[in-house]
């Protein structure tokens, strides 16, 4: 499969709104390709796993749609919709049980770019993404579709305070390079907030299944 959409590295938003937004633990970057920019948050701010949470804004279904992950080692299957960013604002459904796909960025399965799928971390339990920074390399990570299922394995697992993820921005989040996985979700809540982001750089495996 290949990817039809603009290339660009994606980059963090470095504003006012964006700093205030990484205080509350949130994950924020911005795309510059000709789709527009792009924003992202990856955790829940309060002991509420929806607690002043943004809903996300859905993109409609497109072939190549990521529909569920499912990750053996945390004993994770979950279902994932598409969502977009209008406004600049990239935020993945409240429910942190269910992980958005960024519609703008790169499918699963393409030959070029990052696919980026991003979920709320809750720091009381219950949330997809909250054992992401236990994976290890080699660990499979299944993303099915509509028509079929692919197969990746980790390659990486970072955790990066939020001055690390902006200097590591564009090449965590390139769309022009080889086709691959991205997951993001938040880490190290220290009882208001989130200080760190986990990301996950998966490679399609030689076999899919």
């Amino acid at each position: 499969m290949t990817s039809s959409r603009g290339s660009g590295a994606l980059s963090l938003l470095l504003g006012a709104a964006g700093l205030a937004l990484v205080a509350a633990g949130y994950l924020i970057w911005s795309a510059e390709r000709a789709s527009g920019p792009a924003q992202a948050s990856g955790g829940s701010p309060g002991p509420s796993p929806t607690a002043g949470v943004k809903e996300a804004v859905r993109a409609p279904w497109t072939p190549g749609a990521p529909r569920s992950v499912v990750i053996p080692e945390l004993g994770v299957r979950t279902r994932v919709v598409p969502v977009k960013a209008p406004g600049g604002t990239l935020v993945p459904p409240a429910d942190p049980t269910v992980l958005g796909w960024w519609s703008a960025g790169a499918r699963p399965g393409d030959a070029t770019g990052s696919a980026l799928i991003t979920g709320h971390t809750v720091h009381t339990g219950g949330g997809a993404l909250d054992d992401l920074e236990s994976l290890e390399r080699g660990d499979v990570v299944r993303v099915r579709t509509r028509q079929g299922s692919m197969r990746y394995s980790v390659r990486s697992v970072r955790v990066y305070d939020k001055g690390s993820v902006a200097a590591h921005a564009e090449e965590l989040f390139s769309q022009e390079v080889a086709g691959r996985l991205v997951l993001v979700t938040c880490e190290d809540w220290d009882g208001a907030r989130y200080l760190s982001n986990v990301v996950v750089i998966a490679r399609p495996a030689r076999e899919n299944a």
